[in-house]
Protein backbone atom coordinates (compact mmCIF):
# COMPACT_ATOMS: atom_id res chain seq x y z
CA UNK A 1 0.00 0.00 0.00
CA UNK A 2 2.83 2.35 0.95
CA UNK A 3 4.50 1.93 -2.47
CA UNK A 4 0.96 2.32 -4.25
CA UNK A 5 0.48 5.67 -2.25
CA UNK A 6 4.52 6.60 -3.47
CA UNK A 7 4.32 5.68 -7.08
CA UNK A 8 0.81 7.86 -7.96
CA UNK A 9 2.08 11.04 -7.20
CA UNK A 10 5.39 9.84 -9.72
CA UNK A 11 2.58 8.55 -12.24
CA UNK A 12 0.61 11.88 -12.35
CA UNK A 13 3.47 14.00 -12.15
CA UNK A 14 5.66 12.26 -14.86
CA UNK A 15 2.48 12.35 -17.72
CA UNK A 16 1.19 8.94 -17.13
CA UNK A 17 -2.31 8.55 -16.85
CA UNK A 18 -4.48 6.69 -14.15
CA UNK A 19 -7.47 5.47 -14.86
CA UNK A 20 -10.15 5.31 -12.12
CA UNK A 21 -13.63 3.04 -12.40
CA UNK A 22 -16.31 5.36 -10.90
CA UNK A 23 -19.77 3.48 -9.86
CA UNK A 24 -21.80 5.58 -12.97
CA UNK A 25 -19.85 3.35 -15.55
CA UNK A 26 -21.21 -0.06 -14.12
CA UNK A 27 -23.34 -1.36 -16.93
CA UNK A 28 -27.21 -1.55 -15.63
CA UNK A 29 -28.60 -5.31 -14.26
CA UNK A 30 -31.75 -5.75 -15.08
CA UNK A 31 -33.17 -9.91 -13.64
CA UNK A 32 -35.95 -11.04 -16.16
CA UNK A 33 -38.92 -13.41 -16.22
CA UNK A 34 -40.94 -14.58 -18.38
CA UNK A 35 -44.55 -13.70 -17.54
CA UNK A 36 -46.01 -16.69 -15.55
CA UNK A 37 -42.72 -18.04 -13.75
CA UNK A 38 -43.71 -15.48 -11.43
CA UNK A 39 -45.77 -17.65 -9.64
CA UNK A 40 -43.34 -20.69 -10.22
CA UNK A 41 -41.40 -19.22 -7.83
CA UNK A 42 -38.33 -20.86 -9.19
CA UNK A 43 -34.85 -20.08 -7.76
CA UNK A 44 -33.63 -18.63 -11.06
CA UNK A 45 -34.58 -15.66 -13.45
CA UNK A 46 -35.41 -16.53 -17.32
CA UNK A 47 -32.44 -14.16 -18.25
CA UNK A 48 -30.29 -11.51 -16.65
CA UNK A 49 -29.15 -8.14 -18.76
CA UNK A 50 -25.91 -6.85 -18.41
CA UNK A 51 -25.67 -4.16 -20.30
CA UNK A 52 -26.63 -5.10 -23.70
CA UNK A 53 -25.81 -8.83 -22.74
CA UNK A 54 -28.53 -11.44 -22.02
CA UNK A 55 -27.55 -14.58 -20.26
CA UNK A 56 -30.11 -17.52 -20.36
CA UNK A 57 -30.82 -19.70 -17.65
CA UNK A 58 -30.82 -23.49 -18.69
CA UNK A 59 -33.63 -24.29 -20.64
CA UNK A 60 -35.27 -27.87 -20.90
CA UNK A 61 -38.04 -29.52 -23.43
CA UNK A 62 -40.92 -28.26 -21.54
CA UNK A 63 -44.21 -27.33 -22.59
CA UNK A 64 -44.50 -23.57 -22.75
CA UNK A 65 -46.31 -22.83 -19.55
CA UNK A 66 -45.66 -26.07 -17.65
CA UNK A 67 -42.86 -28.09 -15.72
CA UNK A 68 -44.04 -31.05 -18.16
CA UNK A 69 -41.20 -32.55 -20.60
CA UNK A 70 -42.00 -32.94 -24.41
CA UNK A 71 -42.13 -36.94 -25.21
CA UNK A 72 -40.54 -38.56 -27.90
CA UNK A 73 -36.87 -38.57 -26.52
CA UNK A 74 -33.72 -36.80 -27.56
CA UNK A 75 -34.97 -35.11 -30.75
CA UNK A 76 -38.39 -33.18 -29.77
CA UNK A 77 -37.13 -32.50 -26.54
CA UNK A 78 -33.80 -30.47 -28.37
CA UNK A 79 -36.18 -29.03 -30.77
CA UNK A 80 -38.73 -27.54 -27.57
CA UNK A 81 -35.75 -26.44 -25.77
CA UNK A 82 -34.47 -24.82 -28.64
CA UNK A 83 -38.23 -22.97 -29.23
CA UNK A 84 -37.76 -22.39 -25.10
CA UNK A 85 -34.59 -20.20 -25.72
CA UNK A 86 -35.89 -18.97 -28.79
CA UNK A 87 -38.74 -17.35 -26.77
CA UNK A 88 -36.95 -15.96 -24.09
CA UNK A 89 -34.54 -14.50 -26.38
CA UNK A 90 -37.24 -12.81 -28.23
CA UNK A 91 -39.41 -11.75 -24.99
CA UNK A 92 -36.25 -9.79 -23.76
CA UNK A 93 -35.06 -8.22 -27.37
CA UNK A 94 -32.73 -10.69 -29.22
CA UNK A 95 -32.55 -13.05 -31.13
CA UNK A 96 -31.12 -16.77 -32.43
CA UNK A 97 -28.95 -14.93 -34.50
CA UNK A 98 -28.08 -12.80 -31.71
CA UNK A 99 -26.07 -15.58 -29.72
CA UNK A 100 -22.92 -15.97 -28.92
CA UNK A 101 -22.37 -18.80 -26.39
CA UNK A 102 -24.24 -21.85 -25.78
CA UNK A 103 -23.46 -24.68 -22.73
CA UNK A 104 -25.27 -27.90 -23.77
CA UNK A 105 -25.67 -30.30 -20.74
CA UNK A 106 -26.69 -33.99 -21.74
CA UNK A 107 -27.55 -36.76 -19.19
CA UNK A 108 -25.98 -39.52 -22.25
CA UNK A 109 -23.05 -37.80 -23.83
CA UNK A 110 -24.11 -40.82 -26.67
CA UNK A 111 -27.11 -38.72 -27.76
CA UNK A 112 -24.79 -35.93 -29.03
CA UNK A 113 -24.82 -36.45 -32.29
CA UNK A 114 -28.90 -36.57 -32.01
CA UNK A 115 -29.10 -33.40 -30.28
CA UNK A 116 -26.93 -31.55 -32.59
CA UNK A 117 -28.93 -33.10 -35.51
CA UNK A 118 -31.85 -30.64 -34.10
CA UNK A 119 -29.68 -27.65 -32.58
CA UNK A 120 -27.99 -26.91 -35.74
CA UNK A 121 -31.38 -25.94 -37.31
CA UNK A 122 -31.74 -22.96 -35.10
CA UNK A 123 -28.25 -20.98 -36.22
CA UNK A 124 -27.50 -19.39 -39.57
CA UNK A 125 -23.45 -19.15 -37.84
CA UNK A 126 -23.16 -21.54 -35.02
CA UNK A 127 -21.87 -19.46 -31.73
CA UNK A 128 -19.08 -20.70 -29.53
CA UNK A 129 -20.61 -24.17 -27.71
CA UNK A 130 -19.68 -26.14 -25.04
CA UNK A 131 -21.07 -29.76 -24.52
CA UNK A 132 -20.92 -32.46 -21.70
CA UNK A 133 -22.15 -35.21 -20.04
CA UNK A 134 -24.27 -34.91 -16.92
CA UNK A 135 -25.30 -37.76 -14.27
CA UNK A 136 -28.78 -35.99 -13.99
CA UNK A 137 -31.12 -32.76 -14.42
CA UNK A 138 -33.75 -31.21 -13.19
CA UNK A 139 -37.35 -32.77 -14.29
CA UNK A 140 -36.07 -36.19 -15.46
CA UNK A 141 -34.49 -33.86 -18.99
CA UNK A 142 -32.38 -35.46 -21.41
CA UNK A 143 -30.64 -32.11 -22.20
CA UNK A 144 -30.47 -28.43 -21.13
CA UNK A 145 -29.25 -25.69 -22.86
CA UNK A 146 -27.82 -21.89 -21.65
CA UNK A 147 -26.81 -19.33 -23.74
CA UNK A 148 -25.08 -15.81 -23.90
CA UNK A 149 -26.76 -13.22 -26.42
CA UNK A 150 -26.94 -9.30 -27.32
CA UNK A 151 -29.15 -7.29 -27.70
CA UNK A 152 -29.36 -4.43 -29.96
Amino acid sequence: MKLFLLLVPLMLLSGCDVEVNHDDDKPEVSYLQLPGMEERNLPFSSAVRVGNTLYLSGNLGTLPGTLELVEGGIGPETRQTMENIKSVLEAFGSSMDEVVKCTVFLVNIDEWGAMNEVYTTYFKNPPARSALGASGLALGASVEIECIAFTR
